[in-house]
């Protein structure tokens, strides 16, 4: 069987399912070729399952701190194996959603994996065995779980992030390699439910490349919450025992748990494509090489997401997709990365876009730094949720926005306003001239920007955090 298309997209998950709405809108012939579920690693292993559980262990303090808000709770209780069957319901759901979606715009969604021929054709095998002639392809493959030589997952004392998700029953303890955003996500929701958690970080600090203030806030937290970190360790090997697992670090320490989790990060999906023979520019990791409008080295093939190993986030991946569909289409579009959010899903919650102090410093700017705590806030204290604060960087000469952090309640929610203010090149004005509702939380962006220009309302002069 062959097919002739105008688009052919591979993988769909965020960057391949909306590349292929935009290109299906512009009224391409489009098709999303996918191996396994729509979605990709985003809505089946990633973004949406560990959200799912998250909120679970978030309902749980609301709560176990009921009395804060002077509510009596008795005789409290959780059941790790329906919170696993409540996040694979969201799943589904959605998933449904997607192929309604998919429908809906006249898409061909093609089951089965896909391999490179040609710069125009594609093989597909498996559950469905085709040729596709495409004018333009995209690729939009994804990434997978990064792995550790001498350590082998077997999903059942050593997992990773995929496996972990299934897991029904709840451990005594867990070790947890890497203190990156997925490692400290899976620590936040397991200490929660009363296991007992390990992260060990080879690097100085978790969270080390969000810098030292978001660092050291989370790693007193995490303390306080019981969860051990052990820094500038690297694991020398994690072998199985009767009772669980040992973990061997540099340090000549040796750990003991119930199970492990590898949690060190993700690489690009680019094997059995056949890119190399292809002629396709790779880097180091097996990564695409893209330019800013998300083509390849094959002037007619784009690539978008974990895929080109930049930003692994799902809402990048979407707009990396958006690129190139309209860099296809002839509309002018480029990808800017200055203004991409990330969360993590933590206790307390964590948001960074734009510069950090650190990076301004890096590229030798002057900034101005505003930084007001929540414990200075009403709404923060009505919540009962005073940890963390938010924190602006702002070019002192032009006053334009660089960068903000914020680290507490809805920090994933608060971030939005910052990114606006970022991608348009806001100067600090358009804060302080913007009336912010009180009592809210957003209103601490206000004070923050306040402060970076010593015109504090709500927080004592010259005072630090």
């Amino acid at each position: 069987m062959e097919k002739n298309y105008d688009i052919a997209i591979i993988g769909g998950g965020p960057g391949g399912y909306v590349a292929a709405i935009r290109a299906a809108q512009l009224g391409f012939r489009v098709c999303l070729i996918e191996k396994q579920l729509l979605g990709g690693v985003c809505l089946n292993v990633g973004c949406i399952p560990t959200k799912a559980l998250l909120t679970s262990t978030d309902a749980l303090d609301i709560i176990n701190k009921a009395s804060s808000f002077a509510i009596n709770v008795d005789k409290v209780s959780f059941n790790l194996s329906d919170m696993i069957e409540r996040k694979d319901k969201i799943i589904a759901d959605l998933r449904e959603g997607l192929k309604g979606l998919m429908a809906a715009n006249k898409i061909d969604v093609i089951k089965g994996k896909a391999k490179l021929l040609s710069k125009e054709s594609i093989e597909i095998t498996g559950q469905t065995n085709a040729t596709i002639l495409a004018k333009n392809i995209v690729i939009a493959t994804g990434s997978y779980p990064c792995e550790i030589p001498n350590i082998k997952v077997d999903h059942k004392k050593i997992y990773n992030s995929n496996s972990l998700l299934c897991l029904k029953k709840l451990p005594a303890s867990m070790l947890i390699i890497g203190g990156g955003y997925i490692g400290c996500e899976f620590a936040s929701f397991y200490v929660r439910l009363g296991v007992k958690i390990t992260i060990v970080e080879a690097l100085p600090s978790i969270l080390y490349s969000h810098g030292k203030d978001l660092s050291d806030l989370l790693t007193k937290s995490f303390k306080d919450q019981g969860i051990e970190i052990k820094t500038n360790s690297k694991v020398i090997k994690c072998e199985e025992t009767q009772s669980g697992v040992e973990l061997h670090l540099d340090t000549n320490e040796v750990l003991e748990s119930e199970i492990a989790l590898v949690a060190t990060g993700r690489k690009p999906l680019t094997q059995n494509l056949n890119l190399e023979n292809l002629g396709m520019k790779l880097g180091k990791h097996k990564e695409i090489i893209v330019d800013e409008k998300m083509r390849t080295s094959i002037p007619n093939i784009f690539a978008v997401g974990d895929v080109i190993g930049q930003w692994m986030l799902a809402h990048t991946a979407s707009h990396e997709g958006l690129v190139a569909i309209d860099t296809i289409a002839n509309i002018e579009n480029k990808m800017e990365f200055r203004a991409v959010p990330a969360i993590i899903f933590t206790k307390p919650e964590i948001a960074i876009v734009g510069l950090s102090v650190e990076k301004a410093k890096e590229k030798n700017i002057d900034i101005d730094v505003g930084k007001f705590p929540f414990t200075a806030l009403g709404k923060a204290h009505a919540l009962s949720e005073k940890q963390g604060f938010v924190q602006v960087v702002i070019d002192k000469k032009t006053k334009t926005i660089l960068g903000a952090q914020a680290i507490g309640p809805s920090a994933s929610v608060l971030i939005a306003e910052m990114g606006l203010a970022i991608t348009n090149n806001l100067k600090i004005d358009a804060v302080t001239e913007t009336i912010h509702a009180h009592p809210t939380l957003p209103e601490s962006w206000l004070e923050a920007v306040l402060i970076s220009q010593n015109r504090a309302l709500n927080f004592p002069p010259n005072l630090k955090i």
